[in-house]
C-alpha cells in the first residue's frame, strides 16, 4: 500500500469561504444526527406517552457514551488537525490509529458496567417502576451496540482533522436513511416483520450505525492513508494516548458531567409527572434539530484553527473566531423567532396528548432565548481544546451546568415550576456564552 502525505488544506483562501465550504456539507451531517434522534423520537411517540418517556429516559445515558466517543474525536482531531498542518503524515498515522485502539478499550468496559446496571441505574434516574421495563427492552439491545457508535464518531473526526467534512457527513446520511427505512418496518410490524416496539428501534439503530463503522474505517485505511498496521513501541503508543487524552479526558469529564447534570434535571422534571419527562425530551431533541448548524460549524472551526495554529497562521484564527461568534448570534436569534412562532404545529407531531403538548410549546416558547449566546459558547469551547488549553474549557463546561444550571432549575422550579426550568437554562447559557467569549478573547491574546 502506498502512502501518501495529508496536506494542510485550510491554511490558505478567504477565511469566510473557507469556513462555509466547511460548514455546508457538516450541516447535512449534524442535521444527519438530529434527524437519526427525531426520527426514533417521531415513531416511538406513536406507541404511547409512557413508550416516549422510557426512550427520554435513555437520553442521559446515551449521552454519557456519546462524550466518551466525543472527548476522544475531539482530542483525536485537534492532535492530528496540528499534525497535518506542521507536515507530519507518519505522526498522524500513529495518531489516527492510536485513537481508535483506545476507542475500543473503552466501549468493552462501559458496555459490560451498562449492562450490569440497568435497572438501579434507571430507578435512580426517576423512572417509574412501570417504565422500567420498557427501557430494558431498549438498552439491553442498544449496549451491545455501542461499539458501532464510538468508532465512527472517532474516525469520522479524524477525517474531519484533514478539511473534509463532506465524508464524515455521507456517512451519516446513510445511517439515517437506514434508519428511517427500518424504525417504521420493527417498531410497528410492517409487513413481513415482527411489531417490536422499543427493541425495533433499538435494532434499527444499531444496524444503521454498524453500517458507518465499517464506511469509516474503509475511509481512514484505504483512500485516505491515515491508520497504519505498524505495532508501535509501548512509549509511543503511551505518547499518543498522552497526547490525545491530554485534551480528551477534559472533553469527555466535562461532557460526562453533562448527562449527570442532565439526570438531575430530568429527576426534577419527572417531578411533574411522565407527561413532562416526554415533553422535556423532546424539547431536546428539537433544540438539537435548531442548533445543527452552530454545531457544525463549532466542529469545522476545530480543524480550521488546529491547522491554521499549526502553520502559525495566528491572523486567520484570529479572523474565524470572529466570523464564527457573529453568525451564531444571528441564528440564535432566527431559531428562537421561528420556533416561537411555531411552537405549537411542531409540539403536534410527536405526540397527541395535550399536556405533553402544552409543555414542549411552553419550552420552545422560553429556552430558544438562550440560543445565539449558546452558540458562542460552543464556538469558543471548542477552540479552547483546540489550542491545547482544555482546562479552561473544561472549568466553563462545569460552571454552565453545575454553577449555573442545576441551581438555577432548583430555585426556578421552586418559584415558578416548569417555566422557571425551562427559564433556568436561559440563564445558563447565555452567562457561560458571556463568560466563553472573554476566555478565548484572552487566551488567543496570549498565544498569538
Amino acid at each position: 500500500m502506498t502512502t501518501t502525505t495529508k496536506k494542510p488544506q485550510l491554511i490558505h483562501g478567504p477565511v469566510a469561504k473557507t469556513l462555509l465550504n466547511l460548514t455546508i456539507p457538516m450541516i447535512i451531517g449534524m442535521v444527519g444526527i438530529v434527524a437519526f434522534n427525531l426520527v426514533d423520537t417521531f415513531f416511538v411517540g406513536q406507541l404511547g406517552t409512557q413508550e416516549l418517556a422510557a426512550l427520554s429516559f435513555t437520553f442521559p445515558i446515551i449521552m454519557v457514551i456519546g462524550s466518551l466517543a466525543m472527548g476522544i474525536g475531539t482530542g483525536a482531531s485537534a492532535v492530528i488537525s496540528q499534525a497535518i498542518g506542521r507536515g507530519d503524515h507518519n505522526k498522524v498515522q500513529r495518531l489516527t490509529t492510536d485513537s481508535l485502539i483506545l476507542s475500543f478499550l473503552l466501549v468493552a468496559f462501559f458496555v459490560a458496567f451498562g449492562m450490569l446496571t440497568i435497572e438501579p441505574l434507571f430507578r435512580l434516574l426517576g423512572a417509574e417502576p412501570e417504565i422500567i421495563p420498557l427501557i430494558r427492552e431498549y438498552m439491553v439491545i442498544w449496549y451491545p451496540g455501542v461499539l458501532f457508535l464510538i468508532i465512527p464518531m472517532v474516525g469520522n473526526n479524524a477525517i474531519r482533522a484533514t478539511g473534509d467534512t463532506k465524508t464524515p457527513s455521507a456517512i451519516m446520511l446513510v445511517a439515517v436513511v437506514v434508519n428511517i427505512i427500518l424504525d417504521p418496518l420493527l417498531i410497528f410490524g410492517l409487513g413481513p416483520f415482527p411489531m417490536l416496539g422499543l427493541k425495533g428501534a433499538a435494532i434499527a439503530t444499531v444496524v444503521s450505525r454498524a453500517i458507518t463503522l465499517v464506511v469509516a474505517l474503509w475511509v481512514l485505511y484505504y483512500r485516505d492513508r491515515m491508520m497504519t498496521f505498524e505495532l508501535p513501541a509501548p512509549k509511543e503508543l503511551i505518547d499518543s494516548w498522552k497526547s490525545i487524552l491530554y485534551i480528551g479526558l477534559p472533553v469527555a469529564g466535562t461532557r460526562l458531567l453533562t448527562p449527570v447534570a442532565m439526570g438531575v434535571i430530568y429527576t426534577l422534571v419527572a417531578s411533574y409527572g411522565h407527561e413532562a419527562v416526554a415533553a422535556f425530551g423532546v424539547g431536546i431533541r428539537i433544540e438539537f434539530f435548531a442548533m445543527a448548524v452552530v454545531l457544525a460549524l463549532s466542529a469545522v472551526i476545530g480543524p480550521f484553527v488546529g491547522q491554521n495554529w499549526g502553520a502559525r497562521r495566528f491572523d486567520r484564527v484570529n479572523q474565524g473566531v470572529k466570523y464564527s461568534n457573529v453568525f451564531s448570534l444571528a441564528w440564535g436569534v432566527a431559531m428562537f423567532t421561528m420556533l416561537a412562532l411555531a411552537a405549537r404545529p411542531i409540539a403536534s407531531l410527536f405526540n397527541d396528548d395535550p399536556q405533553v403538548i402544552s409543555i414542549i410549546m411552553l419550552y420552545l416558547w422560553i429556552v430558544p432565548i438562550g440560543y445565539a449566546l449558546f452558540g458562542v459558547f460552543l464556538i469558543s469551547t471548542m477552540i479552547l481544546n483546540v489550542l491545547n488549553k482544555p482546562i479552561p474549557a473544561a472549568v466553563l463546561m462545569v460552571i454552565q451546568m453545575f454553577g449555573l444550571y442545576i441551581p438555577l432549575a432548583y430555585a426556578g422550579s421552586y418559584l415558578f415550576g416548569l417555566t422557571g426550568i425551562f427559564a433556568a437554562i436561559v440563564l445558563a447559557y447565555s452567562l457561560s456564552g458571556i463568560a466563553s467569549y472573554f476566555v478565548l478573547k484572552r487566551m488567543l491574546a496570549i498565544g498569538g
